[in-house]
């Protein structure tokens, strides 16, 4: 299994937001693309004092091939609707782990 996380720190004015439009919009769009086959949102408990309040949003997929599929078709647009909706609001990074 291979897990695609995205880190995010976000500015604590727009938090409650952000969290509803991921959970209910932009989450849900993910797993639309009928790829990953879980998902997951974690808060950080242990926050580096970067003025951001931190999540993860993981995605499982079942194979590489999976990731590599929804990488080539879907993630370029799904990026650009988070950036759009909140440029200078957060900063992020991404992580692609498999499971052992």
């Amino acid at each position: 299994m291979i897990l695609y996380n995205i880190t995010m720190s976000i500015e604590p004015a727009i938090e409650r937001e952000f969290l509803r439009w991921m959970k209910d919009e932009h989450m849900p769009a993910v797993m639309a693309t009928g790829l990953p086959i879980q998902k997951n949102v974690l808060k950080l408990l242990t926050e580096v004092d970067n003025g951001g309040i931190t999540y993860t949003f993981q995605y499982w997929f079942r194979a590489m091939e999976d990731f590599v599929t929804y990488q080539s078709l879907h993630q370029a647009a799904l990026q650009q609707d988070v950036a759009d909706r909140y440029t200078g609001k957060y900063v992020s990074f991404r992580t692609l782990l498999e499971e052992a």
